[in-house]
């Protein structure tokens, strides 16, 4: 099994069904995992921020960094494979607040709603989701099964 990470501010996509896709330390960032069993691809964003708009240099430099930019990228990259958004399965997994317990910035919420009004709004449903709370996650999707998993240093692990 080639495991491929994905970095913060990363993306990345795949047709191998001997891939795994996994990224770690999603605290306020969100994961967005994608799968299309029939043609067998999927792909995995990390975003930080949710509006581009935040700094336009970075988001032409990096547009994985944002859920704006990031997602319409992590889609057009499976279309590229032979994925169809019909039939596409959506997860998403982050939005803690981590460094932020007070909660005054609100990054992991802004992402949150950010990741599901993109959504709502190109009429794409979110299948699993594990957001908010206050902890680290690690986020895997196995290209050989389409399943989602996600886990943290507690020992907690959930399948999307």
């Amino acid at each position: 099994m080639a495991q491929l990470v994905v970095g913060v501010a990363d993306l990345k996509v795949t047709n191998k069904r001997e891939d795994l896709l996994v990224t770690y330390a999603l605290g306020s960032c969100i994961a967005v995992a994608v799968y299309d069993p029939q043609a067998g691809v999927g792909g995995l964003l990390h975003f930080m921020l949710a509006e581009s708009s935040l700094d336009l240099q970075k988001a032409q430099a990096r547009p994985a960094m944002f859920a704006d930019t990031g997602i319409p990228i992590l889609f057009k990259s499976c279309y590229s494979l032979g994925a169809d958004k019909k039939r596409m399965t959506v997860k998403i997994a982050g939005g803690a607040a981590i460094l932020d317990r007070e909660n005054r910035f609100r990054i992991g919420h802004k992402n949150i709603a950010a990741v599901r009004k993109i959504f709502w709004k190109n009429k794409v449903f979110i299948d699993g989701e594990d957001t908010g709370g206050d902890f680290n996650r690690t986020v895997r999707l196995d290209m050989a099964t389409g399943v989602t998993s996600v886990s943290n240093a507690g020992g907690y692990t959930k399948v999307l």
